[in-house]
């Protein structure tokens, strides 16, 4: 590991911090809250800026998050607009930029890296096999082999900062979350008074959908759980649907309405608000998906359900969060009747806290 000593960094001298992190997918980005907040914890008083991706970027860009003072929106719709962001970056003169690769290496996050000027710049040189072509970009970065330990994904993140001596206790990484602010708490509270009045009832949420095909549920499989937990608890169900959904949620509401079984939909909803409502229902069951991380991320009672992708890596990290791991790579290995009996410990829990 590179002796950090040799880069002169002074904690009470960082003044600018820059993490690069514009790929896509949503949980990545969320994996990472912990090592923001190990960066936070070390440079208290810096100016931590992140640039996302716009699928990335909703989640975190608000005034309630306690890790990161900027988030950018990596804006490359024309030429205009890319050079608008180099400049502005390099006005800023970052002291540390971080390009945390965990699941794939983006040669685009370390040119960005690299031309904001950071002085010091932190990343991998390779993962296992893979070697970061990039890496010359780099002045402080480490060979690692997180499949061999079986690490999860936001203990790989913060491998990464720990080249730079950014660490949180356990107890610390329990406490990593997205905080809403006060309009965000309102449009939940006025939203659970209109849509489930009866606060003597649970409110039991499902996310069928996923990016991925391999990494979802059959939609029929969701319909008869839905139904023998509506049997068994008399709750509220709702189904938490994202742009690509709609043909999945449609169809379990169409079904279990034939049941007489009633169901929302939380459709056309913007993603810090659906993490909001998560937050405060009994029971969330979710494919692998963003939402399942955003759920993790809000303590909320999570059942994550995995097939080709392991648990163990990508699975809720939260107290409340637990994971089903089909024994194949078929997510459909996963019976309704698997869920519904951790589902019941997960209610109970959930009950008594």
């Amino acid at each position: 590991m590179p002796n950090t000593k040799n880069f002169n960094i002074i904690p009470e001298e960082v003044k600018n911090v820059l993490i690069v992190r514009q790929h896509h997918q949503l949980g990545d980005m969320l994996c990472a809250l912990p090592m923001f907040a190990a960066i936070r914890n070390k440079y208290p008083q810096a100016h931590i800026t992140l640039i996302a991706s716009p699928v990335s970027y909703d989640i975190l860009k608000s005034k309630a998050n306690p890790y990161l003072d900027e988030v950018i929106n990596f804006n490359k719709q024309t030429i205009f607009h890319i050079l608008s962001f180099f400049n502005g970056l390099y006005s800023r003169k970052y002291d540390i930029g971080i390009v945390p690769s965990t699941a794939s290496i983006s040669r685009t996050s370390h040119i960005i890296n690299y031309i904001a000027g950071s002085k010091v710049r932190v990343g991998v040189e390779s993962i296992g096999n893979k070697i970061n072509k990039s890496a010359n970009l780099l002045n402080i970065k480490s060979k690692f082999n997180w499949d061999e330990k079986k690490l999860h994904q936001t203990e790989r993140n913060l491998d990464i900062s720990k080249l730079i001596d950014c660490d949180i206790s356990e107890t610390d990484k329990k406490k990593v979350r997205i905080y809403f602010d006060n309009s965000e708490k309102e449009f939940v509270n006025r939203f659970y008074e209109t849509t489930f009045p009866d606060k003597s009832k649970p409110v039991f949420m499902f996310h069928p959908g996923a990016a991925k095909t391999m990494n979802r549920w059959n939609p029929f499989n969701f319909v008869d759980l839905m139904a023998v937990l509506y049997k068994t608890y008399d709750p509220y169900l709702c189904l938490t649907s994202g742009p690509i959904d709609k043909e999945i949620t449609d169809l379990i509401r169409d079904e279990l309405s034939q049941l007489n079984i009633p169901c929302e939909v939380i459709e056309k909803t913007p993603i810090r608000k659906v993490g909001a409502l998560i937050e405060k229902a009994t029971l969330y069951i979710t494919n692998d998906t963003g939402t399942m991380h955003v759920a993790s991320y809000v303590n909320a009672s999570v059942v994550g359900l995995f097939g080709p992708t392991n648990g163990y890596e990508w699975g809720p990290v939260n107290e409340r969060g637990c994971y089903i791991q089909s024994p194949g790579n078929d997510i459909n290995g996963i019976t309704v009747d698997n869920v519904f009996e951790l589902s019941k410990s997960v209610i109970l829990n959930h009950s008594v806290k």
